[in-house]
């Protein structure tokens, strides 16, 4: 299993004071059922003790990629069109071949 984050989920992470450590966790959680499938190869997970929420896409349950962060309270969820963008993602996601995916480092 590999667990990616992109720049900016990374740099909001650590401002939410967000550890590795608690993402590792929360896929762990997901590979048992406990996250909210979107559909797509979109998720959502709460983080950071319920006070925000994570869009996770997957390629399968091999590779893992933290997009998006936001807080509850500054946001009830995300709407049609952000999903629809992020289903649109995981699908580029999906279609990389397993050598791009070893360079996602």
């Amino acid at each position: 299993m590999r667990i990616f984050k992109t720049k900016w989920f990374a740099r909001e992470a650590s401002s939410h004071g967000i550890s590795d450590d608690e993402l590792y966790q929360a896929i762990q959680s997901a590979l048992q059922g406990k996250v909210v499938d979107l559909g797509g190869g979109v998720y959502k997970k709460r983080l950071n003790k319920n006070r925000d929420r994570a869009i996770i896409l997957t390629k399968s349950a091999e590779y893992w990629f933290y997009t998006f962060l936001y807080a509850k309270q500054d946001m009830a969820n995300i709407n049609h069109r952000e999903l629809m963008g992020f289903r649109e993602l995981a699908k580029h996601y999906a279609n990389l071949s397993e050598e791009k995916n070893d360079g996602l480092s």
